[in-house]
């Protein structure tokens, strides 16, 4: 092979040019000019590499193609291996990605001492390779997580390093069960100019550390910055070279963490991992399905319960929502956790098939403990919340709601219903609200079904009665969203 040379390649067009340059001479696009290595090979490595006549394989029927195994290792950490599928597979190239700060090192070097202590991987070792940070600050993050001792502390190796061929030399020679990159922004290649962070660099450092880990049959973990609006950084072909993709969310002043899957080669991306902060790390929670859930002292006007299903697993979620008069100019419409487009949908179909004016209020709505959802299931709770938050009426006590409301008020199924409200039930909830199943009535022990058919008759299932004489409150007799005349009108 010839020696590799530095060309900008237009990432429009594909022309090639000798330097940066703003504008793409070719097709005339802006800023698309890409620092990239071009191999050029020499006539001798294109003849060896010429098949010999006849030698191209015959098609295969799919029916015919050998099913094989695919092992995979566990990482020690249930939640974590959960989202992988059931661990990490030797050869695969993971990213993971998330907000500075919020535990990606940390939930890495745990999973580096699980692997370390797992008994499949007994002699085996961990090559952590960091760009950001000195052996010394690693030492004093693996200390706090009580990793110094043990078989983490000799199987876990670790090089300050930001050469990414000279990371793969210390792997192909070293053969380690995993590697970890921390990070891929920080990486550098010798032939190319550009600074560590840009696409060229991080686009041909990912490329060789993919050639590692398909070539040896290693597994290589990535850990990649993301940019203001959450997406991850660099260019999108990263993506795409890698089996899969991890998301590490949560409020750093908050204590939960959410793991999910984006991509996944080898698994489902439905599967989400919880874990909560602590002194010593991110540790799992016993129970996922109630850690959404706040406790009130007595019931509170603008909550809703619902049963969220994230791949297998339900767990159960507050919505809340605030109804406030709205001032001057258009009323404002917040949401955090949900969907804005799915609120501004649901506040329509709330005054103009259920009675609930909220047009000339201003609306907000979130998702309790930091949860990000977008599932149809959540537009009834949403609905009762912010009818309650309206009417000052809080919900009935251990109710659950779930379904999803279409533009004409009707009430549609979910999938999953019946998984659903068996983990309501299991935790204490007595009550469930779910929309009219052309299956017939759904039956589980411990729970009361309730089934409705619109909108309008759920809100009448979900709330508490109203209380005459309190203020806030309106009048029964009224229908809500309505204002109320001056005194001395006739019409009142």
């Amino acid at each position: 092979m010839a020696r590799p040379q530095s060309r900008y390649v237009c990432q429009a067009c594909g022309a090639s040019v000798l330097r940066w340059e703003g504008q793409c001479r070719t097709c005339g696009a802006w800023n698309t000019l890409v620092e990239t290595l071009v191999r050029v090979p020499s006539a001798a490595s294109r003849r060896a590499a010429a098949p010999a006549a006849g030698a191209t394989p015959d098609p295969v029927p799919l029916a015919g193609l050998a099913e094989t195994e695919v092992p995979r290792l566990g990482l020690g950490i249930p939640e974590l291996d959960r989202v992988l599928g059931g661990g990490i597979v030797p050869g695969s190239l993971v990213l993971v990605g998330g907000e500075p700060g919020i535990g990606k090192s940390t939930l890495l070097l745990q999973a580096a001492a699980g692997l370390a202590a797992a008994p499949a991987t007994a002699g085996g070792w961990v090559l952590y390779a960091t760009g950001e940070e000195s052996p010394a600050q690693v030492r004093l993050r693996a200390r706090r997580l009580g990793l110094l001792d043990g078989a983490a502390g000799a199987a876990i190796r670790v090089v300050a390093e930001s050469d990414a061929g000279r990371i793969v030399e210390l792997a192909r020679s070293g053969r380690p069960s995993l590697l970890i990159v921390d990070s891929i922004q920080t990486m550098t290649v010798d032939e190319l100019e550009g600074p560590a962070g840009s696409v060229g660099q991080v686009r041909e450092s990912a490329l060789r550390l993919m050639e590692l880990a398909k070539g040896e049959g290693i597994a290589v973990i990535l850990v990649g910055h993301v940019t203001k609006d959450g997406t991850l950084a660099g260019p999108r072909t990263l993506e795409h070279l890698v089996d899969a993709v991890l998301g590490l969310e949560g409020e750093r002043s908050a204590a939960l963490r959410l793991l999910r899957a984006t991509k996944n080669r080898f698994g489902s991306t439905e599967e989400i991992g919880v874990f909560e902060m602590g002194e010593r790390g991110l540790e799992e929670l016993a129970d996922p399905a109630r850690a959404f859930l706040v406790e009130h002292p007595e019931p509170a006007p603008g909550s809703a319960v619902g049963v969220i299903l994230e791949g297998s697993r339900p767990l159960l979620v507050e919505v809340q929502a605030l109804v406030a008069p709205g001032g001057y100019g258009a009323p404002r419409r917040t949401a955090a956790g949900i969907d804005g487009n799915r609120l501004a949908l649901l506040v329509a179909v709330l005054g103009r098939r259920a009675g609930v004016a909220l047009g000339s209020h201003d609306v907000y709505a979130n998702l309790a403990g930091g949860l990000a959802a977008d599932e149809p299931g959540l537009d009834l709770p949403l609905a009762i919340a912010l009818a309650s938050s309206l009417r000052d009426r809080p919900a009935l006590p251990g109710t659950v709601a779930v379904g999803e409301v279409g533009l004409l008020g009707e009430l549609r199924p979910v999938p999953g219903l019946e998984r659903r409200l068996r983990e309501a039930a299991r935790l204490g909830y007595r009550r469930a609200i779910v929309p009219r199943s052309r299956r017939g009535p759904t039956e589980v022990e411990g729970i009361a079904v309730c089934v409705t058919g619109t909108l309008r008759e759920a809100l009448d299932a979900a709330l508490a009665p109203a209380e005459a004489g309190v203020t806030g409150r309106r009048r029964p007799d009224r229908p809500s969203g309505l204002p109320v005349p001056a005194r001395g009108d006739a019409r009142s």
